[in-house]
């Protein structure tokens, strides 16, 4: 809890605590009303004053109003055990609702991790930081191994590999090469690299991300809060009945004046909204707290009440889908069997650092020698030249071939295509693939029964790789090859094609996805692997990575929903039947107690039905 909800969970037990203390001693008379007044200004001091606030601001209608004045009414009435009561329960209410919101949206900030600090200028032959909104546009900085790139530009000396995670989303590092461009917030992973600036700080990649995060979280969709929403109609519609209940009848010749007096306060007491002031934000709360123990953290009541209504759920790739990590998906020989070419692979690509190498090494057989290997070249961004067994060995792209003057066939294959060469003779590839997560398809499926129209992925991956992903998991709509904002781009495209009342779901992982996850309705992240900037910009995580959790979300979001409207049924039809019979004199107030406290208390035991959600 926050200091302030702590603050408050102990006004609620002082309250309690003196609420219980004089039930039992049942003081009468002055001397109740002022004991009552003690607990009753101990709970509900700052209801009376942000009611007296906002009436001074010209906002006469809304909670505060209502249970400001019911609750004098009912003390002016002489029932001061029920003032005490419904403040109680009002601001129980309020602070389970508060607890439920500030417990999901636990602070992480960490998307500024990608702002580089500084950038390295080379001035009289020593490195010197400088801020890297300081350095011009044609300046040549330099990166070093385990660096962030500061600034977009192009490579003028040096080779090196990037880590390109936390802009495209994939995991496959990026070689890069005198004359190739560089984007900010890539990692250096290997070599030194001078490069020459090309955008000045406020126009790279890394501002243009965070702005897209900002700017677009300022057009996210929210959910109203009903009760803000329903009091602005309901509270001033009880409030002049009761003055009409009060002075009419008597203006009419129908009765003293005291007695439709009382009447109108037990009207004004009936009126109170606690079931649902208090109710429906415990719906919500008990399918956070459902949610949560299927390993689904929401962020607030108003994302689950979105969630219940997807119609459009779109999907990264890399990392949600797939696993991000690689294996050999295909292996193709000519003039030999797979497993020796797997074998000469494996072997050539021995001593590489490589992802691609990495996974061809645990394809093959274990307990290779490694003294077979000889003359081990790197080549950047082409692949590798060694000699195993004595004869001359590629593997690498078609531009490593293309170099050698070897010709490569068409592939059909996904993913990356590893091409291997013996002595100058083609010898077949290997195709190296992100791996479709388990239990990707069976998520896929239970959307659609759970009402899903329409499912898409967008990826930065290249469009063979996303379309086969794509096929294999039955996803209705693809699109590859996109950077950050493209896929705000597209966001906003089917944002336009919903249907009334629909809401589209995003689902990504990376740092990359986090403008997106801020512009969709609903951002879904995935929380055990994903990066934390897509974890704050998510209204919805699911804490470990496990996407058949995200179709339970929706039914668990939906059986909320029913259970809001139960309540909401319930304490209307209950509230509107007493507010009928005590108009006509029918209804005392221990019927007012019922229509209010009684009818939240059954409110609230509907809505913890939530808290066992399976």
């Amino acid at each position: 809890m926050t200091k302030k909800q702590k603050k408050t969970l102990y006004r609620i037990l002082l309250a309690a605590v003196l609420f219980i203390v004089l039930q039992l001693l049942r003081p009468e008379g002055p001397l109740g009303l002022v004991l009552y007044l003690v607990p009753y200004f101990v709970i509900g001091w700052d209801v009376l004053w942000k009611a007296v606030r906002n009436i001074k601001n010209g906002q006469v209608f809304d909670e505060n109003f209502l249970m400001a004045i019911a609750t004098v009414g009912a003390l002016a009435m002489g029932e001061y055990a029920e003032a005490v009561g419904v403040m109680l329960f009002y601001q129980v209410g309020e602070l389970f609702q508060s607890v439920a919101v500030s417990r999901s949206r636990q602070s992480i900030s960490d998307l500024m991790d990608i702002r580089p600090d500084y950038a390295n200028i080379e001035r009289d032959g020593q490195l010197e930081q400088v801020d890297p909104e300081e350095v011009s546009v044609g300046d040549v900085i330099v990166v070093k191994p385990g660096e962030r790139v500061p600034l977009d530009g192009t490579v003028a000396e040096g080779s090196s590999t990037l880590d390109t995670a936390a802009l495209t989303g994939e995991s496959i590092p990026r070689d890069v090469a005198e004359g190739e461009d560089v984007i900010s917030g890539c990692v250096n992973l290997t070599g030194v690299l001078r490069v020459r600036v090309t955008k000045p700080f406020g126009e790279s990649t890394v501002t243009k991300i965070l702005d897209l995060v900002e700017n677009s979280s300022s057009k996210k969709a929210k959910a109203e809060n009903f009760i803000t929403r329903f009091a602005r109609y309901y509270t001033p519609s009880v409030v002049f009945a009761a003055l009409a209940l009060a002075f009419v009848p008597p203006l009419l010749g129908m009765g003293p004046v005291s007695m439709w007096l009382r009447r109108a306060l037990v009207f004004l007491v009936v009126s109170c909204p606690c079931a649902l002031v208090i109710s429906i934000p415990l719906s919500f709360f008990g399918g956070i707290g459902g949610a949560s123990r299927q390993g689904v953290l929401v962020k607030g009541g108003n994302y689950l009440e979105a969630l219940a209504k997807a119609g459009i759920i779109v999907f990264d790739k890399t990392g949600t889908l797939t696993r991000g990590t690689f294996a050999v998906s295909e292996v193709s020989p000519v003039g030999m069997d797979w497993a020796q070419l797997l074998e000469i692979a494996a072997l050539a690509e021995h001593w590489s650092g490589h992802p691609i190498s990495r996974s061809i090494r645990d394809a093959a057989p274990a307990g290779l020698d490694a003294g077979r290997v000889a003359d081990v070249q790197e080549v950047a961004g082409h692949g590798v030249k060694a000699v195993v067994d004595g004869r001359e060995v590629l593997a690498g792209n078609a531009k490593l071939m293309a170099s050698a003057g070897i010709r490569t066939p068409e592939s059909a294959a996904s993913g990356t295509t590893v091409h291997v060469a013996v002595d100058g003779t083609y010898a077949g590839y290997i195709a190296v693939a992100d791996q479709v997560k388990e239990g990707a398809a069976q998520a896929l499926k239970d959307l659609k029964e759970a009402g899903v129209r329409r499912t898409v992925m967008l990826t930065g991956d290249a469009p063979q790789a996303a379309q086969a992903v794509a096929e294999r998991l039955g996803l209705d709509e693809v699109h590859a090859g996109l950077l950050p904002a493209d896929k705000v781009d597209r966001v906003e495209e089917l944002l336009g094609g919903k249907r009334p009342g629909e809401q589209l779901v995003f689902v990504g992982d990376g740092i990359n996805d986090a403008p997106v996850l801020s512009r969709a309705d609903i951002g879904v992240a995935m929380g055990a692997l994903g990066s934390d900037a897509a974890i704050e910009a998510a209204d919805i995580v699911l804490m470990h990575d496990d996407l058949t959790k995200l179709p339970v979300a929706v039914r668990i979001a939906r059986k909320t929903l029913r259970i809001v409207h139960q309540n909401i049924v319930l304490a209307l039809g209950i509230k509107f039947l007493v507010l009928a019979l005590s108009a006509f004199g029918y209804a005392n107030m221990w019927m007012a107690v019922f229509a209010d406290v009684g009818v939240a208390v059954l409110a609230i035991l509907n809505a913890g039905r939530m808290l066992n959600a399976k």
